[in-house]
């Protein structure tokens, strides 16, 4: 029996081209789905959906439920007649095309949200019962209110009668700010109308969309603030140990995220209900679930809250296996990169969910039998191009000092012959992407997914996000129409051929 393999693209939605600063659901997002399904892909893999706060990373989101309303297309409002086109247009949505402006978005995105709500209909039958029946939304939408009321600051830093949750607060936020309230729980209403509309779309298609769960919330989030006994905090509710990754040999002090850690024996009292409760919805939203940092439930690395720096951190057990031993068949994709050492092995066995491996990482080898070599791969795992965290293929090429590229083009030439792919000579870097492309689909892994800026390819300017970095770069890469349009029909051709080639285009 031939094991069934598909083939993928990972493509931010805040990257589509758009008019309004910010890629969103909007004609450009079903225009991508039109060319996933031209291009013979199956999944269109995505980033978290989350809204954002300061840093813009999807990663460090203040709710876990709370749904990116900057994803929301005005272009759609303008067709529900809640918005004037020139409403929308006489707005700054940043001067580069090419990148996100996060204050313009900041400044002006909310804004004309509200002047949409104001328009709206607040007794449509099904808006009324949203606002009855989403619990988690609402959620959301108290901790934003109270947010506002606190000029943005963390729930650390609110005045004291707002910093604990109760029910009376959360009644009191209901009665007396029900405009503001019914406003966040609208914006979550749109997004998922509209993001269903996309999702229903690419599924009509033969297109799976994949979503990622990121294994941490903030500090500054509404579940710290109202769920404290799900994470180890003290009596005033500050973090006593913090999550990062211990040093290496990218960095000596290794990466200070700062994220709250779980209490993993109050989760396990409850049966892990706050986390089945998460991974269930999330699969509402998805086809298929990357659950970031996997190795975090094996063993977790813990750093005193308040350190500089992750160098005083240590590894400490985590739920493991008893976490996941009823979610054996759910559609998940374990982020497995990084540190790995037998507990984690164990888990991943147990679990049998994919794995992941970056090819272009992977190549950079000179033992032609080491796992990470692409004619080594085994069949239950998603291979990349590269990642968002990674550089980009041309990039972490044009990087290489004289050495590692000789060693890196050797590997190449190797695997290319493994795999009966023509190689020449004299190459220049792009033609190396291209092969480390074809590679991708060559090797045996069940799903080969390609960051959609190695297809084109880009360099240093297509990074997404640089890990521990509060670049202004980090989350904002976007796609002109003018580069997508220029290279979607090549890029679509180039895929569908490898696709059938390499049996990666099942119906």
């Amino acid at each position: 029996m031939i094991n069934k393999r598909e083939s993928g693209i990972l493509f931010p939605i805040f990257s589509l081209p758009s008019n309004y600063g910010i890629g969103s659901f909007s004609k450009e997002a079903f225009e991508f789905v039109d060319f996933l399904n031209k291009a013979k892909m199956k999944i269109w893999q995505i980033l978290p959906l989350n809204v954002t706060s300061y840093g813009n990373s999807p990663y460090q989101s203040p709710s876990n439920y709370g749904l990116n309303y900057n994803f929301i297309d005005l272009d759609t409002l303008i067709r529900k007649k809640l918005l004037k086109k020139d409403e929308v247009t006489s707005l700054n949505w940043g001067n580069d095309e090419s990148r996100v402006d996060y204050g313009a978005i900041y400044n002006n995105k909310l804004k004309i949200l509200r002047l949409a709500f104001a328009r709206f209909n607040r007794d449509n039958r099904e808006f009324k019962k949203f606002l009855k029946t989403e619990t988690n939304f609402s959620d959301f939408s108290i901790f934003m209110v109270l947010k506002d009321l606190n000029e943005l600051r963390p729930w650390y830093m609110w005045e004291d009668k707002y910093k604990k949750y109760s029910k009376e607060l959360e009644e009191e936020v209901k009665e007396k700010h029900f405009d503001e309230y019914s406003f966040y729980m609208w914006t979550q209403f749109e997004f998922l109308k509209e993001y269903s509309k996309l999702k229903e779309y690419a599924n009509s298609k033969g297109i799976k969309i994949m979503g990622d769960l990121p294994i941490y919330v903030a500090f500054d989030s509404l579940e710290v603030w109202k769920y404290p006994k799900l994470f180890q905090l003290d009596e005033n509710h500050y973090p006593t140990r913090v999550a990062g990754c211990p040093p290496d040999c990218f960095s000596e002090d290794g990466q200070l995220w700062g994220n709250p850690l779980y209490d993993w024996e109050y989760h396990k009292s409850t049966n892990y209900k706050w986390w089945n409760d998460r991974i269930n919805n999330s699969l509402k939203l998805y086809d298929l679930l990357r659950i970031d940092h996997f190795r975090g439930f094996s063993g977790y690395y813990s750093i005193p809250y308040g350190d500089k720096t992750a160098r005083n951190g240590k590894w400490v057990k985590g739920p493991g296996f008893d976490l996941f031993k009823d979610k054996l068949d759910l559609p998940i994709v374990a982020e497995d990169l990084g540190y790995i050492d037998d507990d984690f092995r164990e888990l991943m066995k147990l679990c049998n969910y994919p794995g992941m491996k970056t090819l272009s990482l992977g190549l950079l080898n000179a033992d032609p039998n080491d796992t990470w070599r692409p004619s080594n791969y085994t069949y239950n795992f998603f291979s990349y191009s590269s990642t968002h965290d990674n550089e980009t293929t041309l990039q972490f090429i044009n990087n290489m000092d004289a050495n590692n590229k000789e060693i890196y083009i050797t590997a190449i030439k190797e695997e290319c012959e493994n795999f009966n792919i023509p190689f020449s000579e004299d190459i220049s870097d792009v033609d190396l992407v291209n092969k480390i492309n074809e590679l991708n689909f060559a090797n045996k892994a069940r799903c080969a997914i390609f960051l959609f800026q190695d297809l084109i390819p880009i360099g240093e300017e297509g990074r997404i996000n640089a890990p521990a970095t509060l670049s202004n770069n980090n989350w904002s890469y976007r796609f002109t129409k003018k580069i997508f349009n220029e290279n979607k029909d090549r890029i679509a051709e180039f895929l569908s051929k490898n696709a059938v080639k390499y049996h990666r285009d099942w119906l």
